[in-house]
């Protein structure tokens, strides 16, 4: 793969005579097959980060710790099921990711409920269900927990506090400031530690400071706080490890930033307790693609170009809420150089722009297009906006291509109706 490109695509990705292939498949040949919009994921991607956190969080701690995924970044069973064959804990923030993460075969005790508004009855079914960590976020969980635990049990919890560190990352996945609508007050987290309900077993504090973080300086910020409200044995460090986007992109790769975390953690809070991280955009995005096909074009004045394709932000709205950038190119003329060109959606919505001030050869209804960097966020985000169908996901591996989620079909839409 072409030098420019090769930080946003899987690693197991080549171009073959000008084609590109994902797990060794040729992804147009692949949108001809599963149809378009498709999300294809390498799998070999998702299971080398996952071998690669684990194995940076043994080289750099010799104590206990673990690896959980933030299944909200792709919560697809199969997705889920390869991180739970792959010895990773889940993170999970619902009662549908918590439903999702004992599906694919997460062991009760690995899971970890977090969430700022937990109900009742997503705490008693996690609790039903024997979830090793609840991450309580406000006094709220408190009493709930204490309605739906019997009077002889204790949950096992994590104390989620703000720590008033900004990050240099977008607003919106911005989520350990002072004004963050996430967790507790340092100082009334210290109170309920050292205090703790009789139902609950108090083991530490949890920290997020926010997504796509390159600078390891706030967490180290962040793990002072921790260090200044007792000693525990228990600390979760989030996660927000960022992934590259573009070609310009130069991210801290995955040993580099949990050595940071970690070597924060040892120097303010010893180096033997429990460390718990939670990767993970990092562990899905970069395995992703987006196929989509040629609808439309048309030509401006002074020669752009706006090329229409079969999704949008029904499927990918990052680029809406976050002005988030990507790549593209066509799959069967991978390396072509191009010409201006704005890649749009078929929503009702003058904001449905995927790709903007990019270059692509000449581009005619009918050529599939490819975005990277879509196996976070993508399908876990998805709508029906206009009544889309949502996309499949496709998983490919040697040569081998396996629908994993199927492609709603129009019936679906009114599935629910009454």
């Amino acid at each position: 793969m072409a030098v420019a490109t090769f930080a946003v695509y899987p690693e197991a990705s080549s171009v073959q005579d000008g084609r590109l292939l994902i797990g060794g498949c040729d992804a147009a040949e692949l949108a001809r097959e599963f149809g378009t919009p498709v999300y294809v994921m390498a799998e070999d991607d998702l299971r080398a980060g996952a071998r690669a956190f684990r194995t940076a969080l043994r080289t750099h701690h010799d104590g206990p710790g673990e690896v959980v995924f933030a299944s909200k970044a792709c919560p697809a069973t199969a997705v889920l099921r390869v991180f739970a064959e792959e010895g990773l804990g889940c993170d999970v923030a619902s009662g549908g990711e918590l439903h999702l993460a004992l599906k694919a075969g997460f062991a009760p005790e690995r899971i970890h409920l977090h969430g700022n508004a937990k109900s009742e009855e997503e705490l008693r079914a996690a609790v039903d269900a024997g979830v090793g960590w609840v991450v309580v976020d406000n006094v709220e969980d408190i009493a709930k927990l204490e309605r739906v635990l019997r009077p002889d049990r204790r949950q096992r919890v994590l104390l989620r506090i703000r720590p008033g560190v900004d990050a240099d990352t977008h607003a919106a996945i911005l989520t350990g400031h002072a004004e963050s609508k996430f967790g507790l007050d340092p100082r009334e987290a210290c109170a309920i530690a050292h205090d703790p309900p009789a139902h609950l077993d108090v083991q530490g504090f949890h920290f997020h400071l926010g997504s796509q973080l390159t600078d390891p300086t706030p967490y180290r910020a962040a793990v002072s706080v921790l260090a200044r409200l007792g000693d525990h044995p228990v600390y979760s460090l989030g996660g927000g490890y960022a992934v590259a986007y573009t070609a310009d992109d130069r991210p801290p790769g995955i040993d580099a930033s949990v050595a940071a975390v970690v070597q924060a953690a040892h120097d303010l809070l010893g180096p033997d307790k429990r460390l718990i991280v939670e990767p993970g955009r990092s562990l899905v995005a970069n395995a992703g693609v987006t196929l989509y096909t040629v609808e439309s074009v048309k030509r401006l004045p002074g020669g752009a170009r706006i090329v229409a394709v079969d999704g949008g932000m029904s499927d990918n709205p990052r680029p809406m809420l976050y002005d988030a950038v990507y790549d593209v190119r066509v799959a069967d003329r991978f390396e072509a150089e191009g010409e201006p060109a704005t890649v749009v959606g078929k929503h009702c919505e003058s904001g449905d722009v995927l790709v903007r001030r990019t270059r692509l050869p000449d581009a005619r209804p009918g050529d599939v297009l490819v975005t990277p960097v879509t196996g976070a966020y993508g399908h876990a985000m998805a709508s029906n906006y206009n009544a889309l169908r949502r996309p499949p996901i496709v998983f490919c591996a040697g040569g081998d291509a396996r629908a994993v989620v199927r492609r709603e079909t129009y019936e679906d839409l009114g599935a629910r109706d009454l």
